[in-house]
């Protein structure tokens, strides 16, 4: 025992077993902080192995930087090197614990979060085990000050410290490929800091957030006033005018916008195994107070469920590649619907999300839009198996949501975004109530189940509504964000749509989303227009009697009597009501049938859709990525201030409280005060046995 510890002493009083020695406790000490300081979510053994993994390759190549000097200096750079990364792990360790998000360049150089909110309340965050994060680095320090551990001060060959730099970036590409692995477009689509600091730490996190951020101002301080000018033209030239039949008949009613997370047209009055799959919303559709769409098309990128928000806030595309609302939500100026209905109505704004609040940056990017709450996963009671894969699900999601809705003042703007219904679709056994579809595919047949379970959660959402008042005076939208079975399951959309098989015609089609609107005493029916949701802001806008033509918007009116009706996909094929292009083929789109042999007559309006698809996405991207809304502001419009807006927990809560008697319009406060969720009823199994009253939601402290 005695060799073995001579031995070890005489490795470390080596430089290249003080390195590893420096190495190792960096990669233990960030290990426990990701387990104990963060809730990053690792789940199975893939995961868990490279949160345990991933510091390991920064920390090589970070710390061996010393290496590369001589004598007592590499070593006391070593410890200089890590206690800087110890000090960033402690900053965002507080700034985590108050905003549930990583530190990123854009927060700290343009949003002042950091300063404003996080220094304000340091002392009310701190935790003495915080402090643990420079454990390592006390204990180095004392090492070699009491020369239990030897300075070597000879000659380390530079090829050996070029070696390790080498092994560094190969153990960061093992790491970034297991990463892909598990969660392909983690770079790419860059979805939540949570994942890459998951996947690949908080290092590699801070780096790519660097580097995104330079070329993001890169593009943005080139952009100037005259960049504008283009857009502007263009909008007008190609505004559609209002159908004056609607402009304002919902005028001061609440709107609510349901997100049906990855529901497509098809599962409308689709039958499966002898049952409806959505009655409840087959129901609304159908219904004479609504105005359904049948031509509606989701319009993502990569982005997904963040493009469809940019979308449907903003009648602004998202990129071509990543997330508009991660790499610009945080910084750009935007005019969104939150603030618009606020300044045109003084409309008090929620989004609710289930899951964390960093997730697509809706934390920052709420800020930018002007949303007054965000009531995250935090603000919801925890409940036995109450998550599902991307957070809370439907039934208790909706159940939950009520008890804040209760309490906006009104009018509001309240966006509930469900979640269940999202890829791989899991959802347990007890809330199963239609067996799964049986076309062979795994990945696709457990979406009919997910799917019914939605529309269960809607059907119990809308009772509340009808039993507490609200619909009364409510205006529901509800859409479908984007595709749930992609292109590349033919042969099962193929079964499902009880074909041989399917053609780019078919997949365009595939691509439709339900739109509904629905009010008491608007003159419903189904609407055959060819939309998306690029046109879903300027729809709602003239609903409630605002006029959309000042704003940077590229949707048009889908009532207007004068619209185009050319539906750009992301990637530059368009459906328009005359032609489809999809996938390099082009089509009548009210045959199906292939356009092989084009007339001239054909080419010409095919190529003049195609310009303006091309246009308008063009023209969008100029938009977001030079941040061009800061050069113009519509008038009588004011400026989003971000500052003005906080998410914190607490203060949340209490600023809720309040305007219950500064603000008394809300459900609750006409109810002298009294909860509603008793006329809530939901047979979710997760709370059998329960009542309202018995779910403990957050209070103010």
């Amino acid at each position: 025992m005695k060799t073995v510890l001579q031995k070890v002493r005489g490795g470390l009083n080596t430089r290249l077993g003080f390195f590893l020695l420096t190495v190792v406790l960096f990669a233990i000490k960030s290990y426990w902080a990701y387990q104990n300081k963060f809730t990053l979510g690792a789940t199975g053994s893939i995961q868990q192995f490279l949160l345990a993994f991933n510091p390991f390759p920064a920390a090589i190549l970070l710390i061996g930087i010393a290496l590369y000097f001589r004598g007592r200096l590499a070593y006391w750079l070593m410890i200089f090197i890590n206690a800087v990364l110890s000090t960033w792990l402690f900053a965002n360790i507080l700034y985590y614990r108050e905003f549930s998000d990583f530190l990123s360049f854009n927060i700290m150089k343009g949003s002042g979060s950091v300063s404003n909110n996080l220094g304000k309340s340091l002392m009310g965050i701190l935790r003495g085990s915080d402090f643990l994060v420079y454990a390592d680095v006390i204990l180095l320090i004392l090492l070699l000050a009491f020369h239990v551990i030897r300075i070597d001060t000879r000659y380390f060959r530079l090829r050996f410290a070029g070696v390790f730099s080498v092994i560094g970036i190969v153990l960061f590409g093992f790491n970034l490929g297991m990463a892909e692995s598990n969660r392909s477009g983690l770079l790419t689509r860059t979805f939540d800091s949570n994942y890459i600091v998951k996947y690949l730490g908080l290092e590699a996190y801070t780096v790519y957030d660097g580097v995104k951020t330079t070329q993001n101002n890169a593009v943005k301080a080139k952009a100037n006033t005259s960049d504008i000018k283009p857009v502007l033209k263009f909008l007008k030239k190609n505004h559609a005018d209002s159908n004056i039949e609607y402009k304002g008949v919902a005028k001061g009613k609440n709107v609510f916008i349901i997100h049906l997370e990855s529901l497509q047209q098809f599962m409308i009055d689709y039958k499966w195994d002898g049952q409806e799959v959505t009655p409840n919303l087959n129901k609304i559709y159908h219904s004479s107070d609504t105005i359904a769409f049948d031509n509606f098309f989701h319009q993502v990128g990569q982005g997904k469920t963040a493009d469809a928000e940019l979308m449907l806030e903003n009648s602004l595309f998202g990129l071509s590649e990543g997330s508009a609302m991660v790499t610009d939500g945080t910084t750009n100026t935007f005019q969104a619907a939150p603030a618009i209905l606020d300044q045109n109505g003084g409309y008090t704004s929620a989004s609710f999300h289930g899951d964390v609040p960093s997730f697509w940056n809706r934390d920052n990017a709420y800020k930018s839009f002007g949303y007054d709450y965000y009531f995250s996963k935090s603000y919801f009671p925890k409940v036995k198996n109450y998550d599902a894969g991307y957070g809370i699900k439907d039934k208790l999601f909706m159940e939950d949501a009520a008890n804040y809705v209760q309490q906006l003042p009104q009018p509001f703007y309240a966006k509930l975004i469900t979640v269940t219904n999202h890829y791989p679709y899991i959802l347990d056994k007890d809330n199963k109530s239609i067996k799964a579809w049986n076309t062979g595919d795994n990945t696709v047949d457990p979406y009919v189940q997910t799917a019914h379970y939605l529309d269960q959660s809607i059907g119990e959402f809308y009772d509340y509504l009808d039993k507490s008042g609200l619909r009364d005076n409510s205006m529901v939208v509800l859409y479908g964000d984007h595709y749930g079975i992609s292109d590349n399951h033919k042969p099962a959309i193929a079964k499902i749509l009880g074909k041989k098989s399917v053609n780019n015609y078919d997949l365009a089609m595939f691509q439709k989303v339900p739109f509904m609107i629905q009010m008491k005493g608007l003159k419903g029916g189904i609407n055959h227009t060819y939309g998306g949701e690029i046109d879903v802001l300027p729809t709602i806008e003239n609903l409630l009697g605002i006029d959309s033509s000042k704003y940077v918007q590229f949707g048009q009116d889908l009532l207007s009597n004068n619209r185009k009706q050319v539906v750009a996909f992301r990637n530059g094929d368009f459906v328009s009501s005359t032609y489809t292009k999809y996938g390099g083929h082009v089509y009548n789109t009210k045959t199906g049938k292939e356009v092989k042999k084009q007339t001239a007559a054909q080419k010409k309006v095919i190529a003049k859709a195609q310009k303006y698809v091309t246009t308008e996405l063009n023209l969008s991207d100029k938009v977001v990525n030079g941040d061009l809304l800061r050069f113009y502001t519509p008038k009588g419009f004011k400026k989003v201030d971000k500052t003005d807006f906080s998410y914190n927990l607490n203060k949340s809560l209490k600023r809720l409280k309040a305007a219950q008697k500064t603000n008394p319009t809300s459900v609750m406060a006409k109810n002298d005060g009294q909860s509603t969720l008793s006329d809530y009823s939901t047979d979710a199994p997760e709370l059998k046995g329960m009542d309202t009253s018995d779910l403990v939601f957050p209070t103010a402290k």
